[in-house]
């Protein structure tokens, strides 16, 4: 993350929590954020300095100006006069660990071999709660290298209960223990 996005992004943030705005503001860039992602051609034409900024910042209006707050709306405009679009996604990066900071919030990166179903999640994350004493949002990914288990990284830790991992320690004991 850029300095940019951290002053742009802890602003919006500042901006926000005066106006009691942290919670909704939250989902909406995190919509918006997925919107640019599944159309980066949007975002490249907001970006496209050919195109007269009055004519950007009016897209901005059509796409965003009913279903998000004035604000953040005001935002995209601005990142977009001053040529920072690119710098959103550190922006939103930012405006969420403040929120997540200021809300006891903690995010657990999962990784499974095969997708977890509701209940295997709503477990999971009561016991990461449990662990953690916070409030916990889970990022679930797959991959088919884990043969078993789970492997969780939550505030900077990494808990491994995979088979790959259990094997993993296994050959460091024996390896400490022949030494």
């Amino acid at each position: 993350m850029t300095q940019t996005a951290r002053i742009y992004g802890g602003s919006l943030y500042d901006l926000a929590a005066e106006e009691q705005l942290t919670g909704s503001m939250q989902e909406q860039l995190l919509a918006v954020r997925q919107i640019f992602r599944e159309n980066p051609d949007y975002l490249r034409l907001l970006a496209e300095p050919s195109i007269p900024a009055q004519e950007r910042k009016g897209l901005i209006d059509q796409a965003f100006g009913e279903g998000c707050e004035k604000y953040l709306v005001n935002f995209l405009k601005l990142l977009c006069d001053r040529g920072l679009l690119g710098e959103f996604g550190g922006c939103c990066d930012e405006f969420t660990r403040r929120y997540h900071e200021d809300n006891q919030i903690t995010e657990a990166v999962v990784t499974s071999a095969a997708p977890l179903t509701q209940e295997q999640q709503k477990e999971l994350q009561e016991k990461l709660e449990k662990l953690s004493g916070k409030k916990v949002t889970l990022v679930l990914r797959t991959d088919p290298s884990v043969i078993a288990g789970l492997r969780v990284e939550i505030g900077g830790k990494q808990y491994d209960g995979t088979v790959q991992g259990r094997l993993t320690g296994i050959r460091r004991s024996l390896r400490d223990t022949v030494l």
